[in-house]
């Protein structure tokens, strides 16, 4: 197939496109920045707001997989929000106009989307058909709630295109673990082996995870389903309290201390690393229903065999200086 990428040079993209092109697929990254080298794809330009050339490339395509927005890892600041929504909405609105102008319209479109959009939860697994939207909920800080509306928003942008040949698809996608620089995994992996790993206000908060592998094959799985729409829950079956996730990770790392941190020393460390608490104190339990219900398989479900994957995969090889 031949799969356009808007906003593939990220963590996610440059994982996808190297998976994507592995499977014997065409892979085009539309991108800010179209001089960026993406292994496994080329690579156009666009501002992610306007059409423009890039649009030749939607026009025929098999399909579209829209990772499109601004990190999520920044303060959370009005500009940061602001900036966050916009990157996202505007974007998903021009992909969904350029699918509609398409003479020949790429029969599937997968819109990323994320698992915060469901409601902070301790005591209930959220799925896609009883799953509780967030929103306004007492005991959280009001602000979680603009997370929630840009998840809201995206969705509605995606499902608001007039796209009737293409099947679309919205990726409400958890945590996802997977090696390398700049992603969730490489910042926990290196917390643990200072020995920062503990439990982070408690730890009862859920962690909702994926690992690297299973979210490009669950990417494939539903490039593939033609039955396939709606939204999807992009997690492991088997989510878990933090303090547990982290436990597991300091067992695959051969580290035995995790200090534990309260929350405000989680509101001193997340504004040292310019980042916010929402992404650690925030109880995501979300599951795959509608992935397991379709056929997907999980290789790696369970958080204790893919730490000890992920940590194989990180380390230097013996005899190697360190990084």
């Amino acid at each position: 197939m031949k799969i356009v990428m808007p906003g593939g040079t990220g963590h996610l993209g440059l994982l996808l496109a190297r998976a994507l092109d592995g499977a014997g697929h065409e892979v085009v990254v539309v991108s800010r920045r179209p001089d960026v080298r993406v292994p496994g794809a080329r690579t156009v330009g666009w501002d992610g707001r306007t059409a423009g050339d890039w649009t030749a490339e939607v026009d025929g395509a098999d399909a579209v997989i829209n990772l499109a927005g601004r990190s999520v890892s920044c303060r959370y600041t009005e500009a940061n929000l602001r900036e966050m929504m916009a990157s996202r909405v505007d974007a998903a609105i021009v992909v969904g106009e350029a699918i509609a102008r398409a003479a020949r319209p790429p029969r599937v479109w997968l819109q990323m989307s994320t698992a915060t959009i469901y409601a902070h939860s301790h005591d209930r697994a959220n799925d896609e058909v009883t799953g509780i939207i967030g929103g306004a909920e007492p005991g959280v800080p009001a602000y979680w709630a603009f997370s929630v509306d840009i998840a809201r928003r995206w969705e509605r942008a995606q499902a608001d295109a007039l796209t009737p040949h293409t099947r679309t698809v919205a990726l409400r996608t958890s945590i996802v673990m997977a090696p390398g620089r700049g992603g969730a995994f490489d910042m926990l992996w290196r917390l643990t082996r200072l020995g920062l790993g503990g439990p982070v206000a408690g730890g009862r908060q859920y962690m909702s995870w994926i690992h690297d592998r299973d979210f490009a094959r669950a990417i494939e799985f539903l490039l593939a389903g033609d039955e396939l729409t709606g939204p999807f829950n992009l997690a492991s079956p088997s989510p878990l309290p933090l303090r547990e996730f982290m436990a597991g990770l300091r067992r695959a790392s051969g580290v035995r201390v995790g200090l534990p941190a309260t929350r405000w020393m989680a509101e001193i460390g997340a504004f040292v690393v310019r980042s916010d608490t929402e992404l650690l104190l925030k109880s995501r339990r979300v599951v795959p229903g509608r992935l397991l219900d379709a056929g997907f398989v999980f290789e790696l479900p369970d958080w204790p065999e893919a730490a000890r994957d992920l940590v194989a995969r990180t380390r230097p090889p013996i005899g190697s200086r360190p990084r």
